[in-house]
């Protein structure tokens, strides 16, 4: 069974930080790009950054480059999102996403592997 696990969110105060982990089983991540994204409350999918295969291409979201960093362990079939100088606005949930080619978009029908989300919420 496909499965993209996420872990890591919570609540964090503003300026904080959070790292993002999102665990892959059945299938091998490392033949994926991959990719975040979030939805805020009452809102659409927003896409967040992305990475390909190797690690050695990301792409960020304006709003989100200097503050949050994508990587990746492929022999641990794992993905990372580094959250840091947290804002109010980057409350969402955050899911994690492998596509057969590189996207940067927030269409879910643009990629072949989608997880359940994990929950950032930042407040003071």
């Amino acid at each position: 069974e496909v499965q993209l696990v996420e872990s890591g969110g919570g609540l964090v105060q503003p300026g904080g930080s959070l790292r993002l982990s999102c665990a892959a089983s059945g299938f091998t991540l490392s033949s994926y790009p991959m990719s975040w994204v979030r939805q805020a409350p009452g809102k659409g999918l927003e896409w967040v950054s992305s990475i390909g295969t190797g690690g050695e291409y990301t792409s960020y979201a304006d709003s989100m480059k200097g503050r949050f960093t994508i990587s990746r362990d492929n022999a641990k079939n794992t993905l990372y999102l580094q959250l840091n100088s947290l804002k109010t606005e980057d409350t969402a949930m955050y899911y994690c996403a492998a596509s057969e080619y590189i996207v940067v978009t927030a269409t879910r029908a643009d990629y072949k592997y989608w997880g359940q989300g994990t929950q950032v919420t930042v407040s003071s």
